[in-house]
């Protein structure tokens, strides 16, 4: 009796500190079987059979499948992928295709996306439409956006799995991997390098996983955390999960957008949050993902199992190891809440106390982001007319501070300000919850324009706490709006109170100081004329805020596509463990994404030169066929 309560002791402690992964969803319960596979017509099952991650690399085709090539899928066979995903098999045509002479040619549907186009909303809505269009190659825009003189394909996916179980992603992957035929992955689309386009490929659009579980105890000594959790499907975006998590008194770390797909893309590529500087980026919450790997097997990655893939899922970037259906992450006590909003700009005050009024609050950078605050600001050159320079704080954010200890927080600076006659009403609102206070904080995000690029940099705290080093930043960041780029500034840490070991970009623990800066260049230029743009920004306005942060990096989802070294910028010391292990979960390349883990073997070969998504994905040093 006793051998027995002993045994029973440990079994009860063995499963406390194991803690396995909740429960499937009832969607994730519907999985690809044999019998499936055996069901589909004779010619084509062998298209969908289960792979393995212990081939070589990567066959020997040059590019992947594409029309007109012997080894294109019949329609027959695309049939067979509709029967295999149960009938979500798409077929999309570009929302803009409504403006132009053609089948879809709509008067009234065109002029009512013309007028909404930048409603970003409309882009996450469509299986295929993406955030930033100019990557899709402008071969279909309404022509008040852009005249493309015609609609075509272009960079956009041919077809798409409207997924909603692991059933319709294996399929898919198996598919791709047996066929040849190029795989992306869209959720929301919200990505400033359009990974989720591909000329005449195959889409998993995941953004129908929409369930949302609270937990209300998690608990395992693997996972170093003890408390509650929420099990989110990866298409739940961050407008949703933060209303979930308010009704049970809970916050969850997610993106300051509400279209963000937080539990897609943005969790696997680290992803900053208004909660981050006290929590730290949003890969660093997750306990658990329920994935579908290369060779197709549906699998849970966590402390305890797949860990090596559960490392690389946290950080290393989406599209890369796998497709996510569910994440389950940390959640934390409700937070009071408090925001200020203001303005200032060069109408009332001159060119040289303005900039002197945005330099004192650089003074305050790894101050204010100690203490767990997050700002969002932007400095507009030539807005709101041309000589002008406008400085918007939208806001400052001061989770779990009260409305005291946020003014005591801005008031240093703010006195400044008023000492330099720079006047501002701060318009500082508290708020009891987390939830409100981000509704009426954030506004919606627009796409981005098709005559512009961004690139980003993670400036550490070294820059900040070296004088003459915090001068040299702030010069920078000033010549850049000076010669009219748009700088978005976020004053923000992410450094997590749990020290987790994961693929998060080692440049992310050292920022106090993320910067976006774009560039744009007239919407009818020609190739060379963007190319001129684009180089001098990259190698440019770019280069020189990479000169003075050295070591530093990028956050890979708000980038420049051309990053030089992305290995670096965006992966750190990372990046060399990333891509032994994409070899490993990837072996035949099945997953691809520009500046993606192992991207660098493949590029797209576009007629114009130009980057974008409109042609082959090729081999490097592969042209064509």
């Amino acid at each position: 009796m006793e051998v027995l309560r002993v045994s029973l002791w440990f079994g009860l402690l063995l499963a406390k500190c194991i803690q396995a992964a909740p429960e499937l969803f009832e969607s994730e319960k519907k999985q690809l079987t044999s019998q499936d596979i055996q069901a589909l017509p004779a010619e084509s099952s062998h298209l969908f059979e289960f792979g393995s991650l212990s081939g070589s690399v990567a066959a020997n085709r040059p590019c992947k499948v594409y029309p007109g090539d012997v080894d294109w899928p019949s329609d027959e066979t695309w049939t067979a992928l509709n029967q295999a995903v149960d009938g979500n098999l798409l077929k999309p045509h570009p929302r803009a295709s409504v403006c132009y002479d053609g089948p879809y040619y709509d008067a009234a549907e065109c002029s009512k996306i013309s007028a909404n186009w930048t409603n970003s909303y409309i882009h996450l809505e469509d299986p295929i439409e993406m955030f930033s269009p100019v990557y899709q190659g402008l071969t279909c825009s309404p022509p008040n956006i852009y005249d493309s003189k015609g609609c075509t394909m272009g960079g956009f996916p041919m077809y798409v799995i409207n997924a909603t179980t692991p059933k319709h992603v294996q399929a898919g992957i198996n598919f791709a991997r047996n066929t040849g035929v190029r795989l992306v992955v869209k959720n929301t689309g919200h990505d400033f390098s359009g990974k989720s386009g591909g000329a005449d490929s195959l889409s998993i659009w995941t953004r129908h996983f929409k369930e949302i579980q609270y937990i209300p105890e998690y608990e395992g000594e693997a996972s170093g955390y003890s408390g509650a959790a929420f099990k989110c499907g990866t298409g739940v975006q961050a407008f949703e999960i933060y209303k979930a998590a308010s009704e049970k008194g809970k916050v969850v770390v997610g993106g300051e957008g509400q279209t963000v797909g937080v539990m897609g893309g943005y969790i696997q590529g680290g992803g900053h949050s208004p909660l981050s500087s006290i929590y730290g980026t949003g890969a660093d919450q997750v306990l658990a993902f329920e994935v579908v790997t290369s060779d197709g097997q549906f699998v849970t990655a966590d402390f305890t199992q797949n860990t090596d893939l559960f490392w690389a899922l946290r950080g290393g970037g989406g599209s890369t190891f796998g497709v996510a259906t569910s994440v389950t992450v940390k959640a934390f006590p409700d937070v009071q809440t408090t925001a200020s909003r203001f303005t200032f700009d060069t109408t009332t005050v001159g060119n040289d106390t303005f900039w002197a009024g945005v330099r004192t609050y650089f003074d305050y950078f790894p101050n204010n982001a100690d203490l767990g605050t997050y700002a969002y600001f932007v400095l507009l050159p030539n807005n709101p007319k041309t000589g002008v320079w406008t400085f918007q704080m939208t806001p400052f954010f001061a989770p779990n501070k009260t409305l005291a200890e946020t003014e005591a927080i801005l008031e240093p600076w703010l006195t400044q300000l008023d000492a330099l006659g720079i006047k501002v009403d701060p318009n500082i609102t508290h708020y009891d919850s987390f939830y409100p206070a981000w509704v009426q904080s954030f506004p919606l995000e627009v796409i981005q324009k098709v005559n512009a690029a961004s690139g980003s940099r993670l400036f550490p705290r070294a820059n900040f706490e070296d004088p003459e080093l915090l001068n040299t930043t702030f010069a920078n960041i000033r010549l850049s709006s000076e010669r009219n780029r748009v700088i978005v500034g976020f004053n923000i840490k992410a450094v997590s109170p749990d020290d987790p070991e994961n693929a998060v970009n080692p440049a992310w623990r050292e920022n106090v100081f993320f910067a976006i800066q774009s560039v744009r260049w007239n919407v009818n230029a020609t190739t060379d004329q963007i190319w001129e743009a684009r180089r001098n920004h990259t190698f440019g306005e770019m280069q020189r805020w990479r000169d003075i942060s050295p070591g530093a990096g990028s956050y890979l989802a708000e980038s420049d596509r051309l990053e030089p070294d992305f290995q670096q910028a965006f992966y750190g010391s990372k990046y060399p463990r990333l891509l032994e292990l994409k070899r490993r979960f990837d072996p035949n390349d099945v997953f691809y994404a520009v500046t993606a883990v192992g991207s660098e073997f493949w590029h797209v070969v576009t007629a114009n030169t130009l980057p974008s998504e409109n042609g082959r994905l090729c081999r490097v040093n592969t042209t064509s066929t």
